[in-house]
């Protein structure tokens, strides 16, 4: 069967139920549409819906063990997608989505959000554009817009983000084809977490070292 078309029921396995949760026949529309498809879940999932990990595993499932071609063609649409859906929901925070932030996050992480923004700039997007889940990553993109973050550095990077992100599972899907997805398919969670704390070691690192700098230039 060409891999364009894989059963429902393998699909909905190996993305932890999110086709459950969007309803079979959305999850076999967006499989019938192949590219569209996959560019219409992008915008969706960075915008205003949540489909956890939908994007990454649809691009290893239609790109395992194919030409470089056709998963070039899915993960260019995928991050099309991804900047378009984020590019939504900047526009709204900037337009006033101060309101939806505050009903969407607790004070405490908008607060924490600003902070970041104030001190990091457009890696507060870029990080978080990288690593999947559990690292939250509409919260910055709203935010970007509610704290007014210039569009070209916003757009940067998320496109920069995403295009490591899942050009990486495509790259992996066609070299090792069914082998690394089944691995994703049973790890991708696991995979996000140890890649968000991976993130933490390194942003401890950075900040004790900037601490360390500042101390000797203060001597």
């Amino acid at each position: 069967m060409n891999s364009l078309y894989h059963p429902l029921s393998l699909i909905a396995l190996s993305t932890g139920h999110w086709l459950e949760r969007m309803g079979s026949s959305a999850g076999a529309l967006i499989m019938s549409l192949g590219g569209l498809g996959v560019l219409l879940l992008a915008i969706g999932d960075s915008s205003f819906l949540s489909v956890p990990e939908g994007n990454d595993i649809l691009i290893i499932l239609l790109s395992a063990g194919g030409p470089w071609g056709r998963m070039a063609y899915f993960v260019a649409m995928t991050i099309l997608g991804s900047v378009i859906g984020c590019l939504i929901l900047y526009t709204v925070g900037r337009k006033g989505g101060q309101p939806i932030l505050r009903r969407r996050f607790s004070e405490q992480k908008i607060e924490s959000a600003r902070r970041m923004y104030r001190k990091w700039g457009i890696f507060t997007v870029l990080i978080p554009s990288i690593i999947p889940p559990p690292m939250p990553f509409k919260i910055f993109v709203l935010s970007a817009g509610v704290f007014r973050m210039s569009l070209a550095p916003f757009l940067g990077a998320v496109l920069l983000g995403r295009t490591v992100r899942y050009a990486t599972w495509g790259i992996l899907a066609v070299l090792y084809g069914e082998p690394i997805k089944v691995f994703v398919e049973n790890n991708l969670g696991l995979i996000g977490r140890v890649l968000f704390a991976l993130f933490l070691l390194a942003a401890a690192a950075v900040a004790a070292y900037y601490l360390s700098v500042r101390r000797r230039r203060l001597r």
